[in-house]
């Protein structure tokens, strides 16, 4: 009885997992319909025929249905109407001259007006792609496709390139989704076929026992009725020899009748002991595949929350510490301080020395960031140069004081590009979470005073 309970509870711990990966699937799905969505709202206003089309496509996607076969013909439909659209674009942003927009001005300087359109949509497209990147597993190949896709749509001008680049896109979802469901497809198979062999294992047993029980009402009527003869026998006998070989004769009887139950029961023990040795070996197998499942979970769980580029927790996992520091600090009342950093001036470094310069820029302030905090503190990356920190146990005072000698070791950082020596820094807002402060007012008001650092100079902290 006890082996069946743990069967049991192993059945329902691997219904358990199927349900996880399956909840998985679906939320990778999620996201890339919700990136095709973005993208195709994007795209609209171009052409009425590519608007209709877009709009069938999120038809499709609200209805929950993936046909392949459609989806490409969809596709090449859609290329076909960029195609046309690029037959009638005007010349490359770059070549026509704009009047500066002061008004469009960033805080970084980077005149909006002069930015192309489609410009703008390859990069939106690539930002999204590098959500997906954070979040979704491809294969070797495909990952590294979709990074180069990537790189192309957030550093190419040439449009003819981001076009060739934003039609591979919707390749790219298409198979990330499709391995999905083969992935699914492919665990569920394996869950049925052991499901099965439990099934068969609890139908041998209930035959098995429904076996013994026949075997065992059979044996109980052959010696009753044996032993009913040798009362009939005794009763009716008035020869003592005679009645000695009838005697003699029922206990061969009941004998024979014990061997021949003691021979099946002998025969079942053998075949449970069989069945039972190859169920061990097939859980084990089970646990096994188990365990595997399990740490891939646990490695794609660690990957989903962490920023790629820096190895810090990205936004998912900021949003999760947060969420916990805020219940502790509702509950235990200790200061807790929020910062949002920027790097200053970080599209200049991207404008003039490359991107592959601003990555390293970002790394290595990352690592300086996260090496000089405390375990107890928590950093994470929540998007391009910006990133935020949780301070548990820390109070405005204390955290001026610690972002300050962040901003002294960053800005004294060994950065050098082209031969050159350049100074980078980075500017801060603090807030620290009062009386009726939700997670997000907190975050906002720390948000307002980066803006107040940036405004009044950069390169300084201002606490809120």
């Amino acid at each position: 009885m006890a082996s069946e309970q743990s069967w049991k509870n192993k059945y329902q711990q691997v219904l358990k997992e199927a349900e996880q990966q399956e909840q998985r699937c679906k939320e990778q799905r999620d996201l890339l319909e919700r990136m095709l969505v973005r993208t195709s709202v994007a795209s609209e206003g171009q052409r009425p025929e590519l608007d209709r089309l877009l709009n069938q496509l999120r038809a499709d996607l609200r209805r929950k249905t993936l046909n392949t076969e459609k989806w490409l013909h969809l596709q090449d439909q859609i290329d076909r109407q960029i195609a046309l659209l690029d037959e009638q674009a005007p010349a490359p942003f770059e070549k026509a001259p704009v009047e500066p927009c002061p008004a469009a001005e960033t805080d970084d300087g980077i005149d909006i007006a002069d930015q192309d359109h489609r410009l703008l949509i390859a990069r939106r497209v690539g930002q999204l792609l590098s959500q997906v990147l954070a979040q979704v597993t491809l294969e070797p190949e495909a990952e590294t496709k979709a990074k180069e896709l990537q790189q192309t749509l957030l550093s190419s001008i040439d449009w003819s390139t981001l076009r060739e680049s934003l039609e591979s896109v919707s390749e790219l979802l298409i198979l990330a989704i499709t391995r999905n469901q083969r992935e699914l497809e492919a665990f569920l198979t394996r869950l049925n076929d052991r499901l099965e062999t439990l099934r068969e294992h609890f139908s041998y047993q209930t035959e098995s026992n429904s076996s013994r029980k026949d075997d065992t009402e059979v044996l109980d009527q052959e010696i009753r009725h044996e032993i009913d003869l040798v009362s009939d026998d005794i009763r009716s006998s008035d020869d003592l020899d005679s009645l000695k070989r009838s005697v003699g004769q029922r206990l061969d009887q009941i004998g024979s009748a014990l061997g021949r139950f003691k021979a099946k029961e002998s025969q079942r023990e053998r075949m449970m002991a069989e069945q039972l040795e190859s169920m061990q070996q097939k859980m084990a197998a089970m646990e096994a595949s188990s365990a595997r499942m399990q740490e891939q979970i646990r490695r794609e769980r660690a990957r989903a929350m962490t920023d790629l580029l820096t190895q810090l927790p990205n936004r998912e996992a900021w949003q999760e510490r947060l969420h916990f520091e805020y219940s502790r600090w509702q509950r235990y009342g200790h200061p807790l301080t929020v910062s949002v950093v920027d790097i200053d001036l970080f599209k200049r470094i991207n404008d003039t020395y490359g991107h592959k310069a601003g990555d390293r820029v970002l790394q290595l302030v990352a690592r300086e960031l996260q090496g000089r905090l405390r375990a107890t503190d928590f950093i994470a990356r929540i998007g391009g140069e910006e990133f935020a920190l949780l301070l548990p146990e820390t109070s405005m005072n204390e955290a001026v004081s610690v972002l300050n000698k962040l901003r002294g070791y960053v800005e004294k950082l060994p950065f050098h590009f082209g031969g050159n020596p350049v100074s980078i820094t980075f500017s801060s807002g603090l807030a620290q979470f009062g009386q009726g402060d939700s997670e997000e007012q907190a975050f906002d008001r720390a948000d307002r005073a980066l803006y107040r650092a940036k405004a009044t100079g950069r390169n300084r902290v201002v606490a809120n």
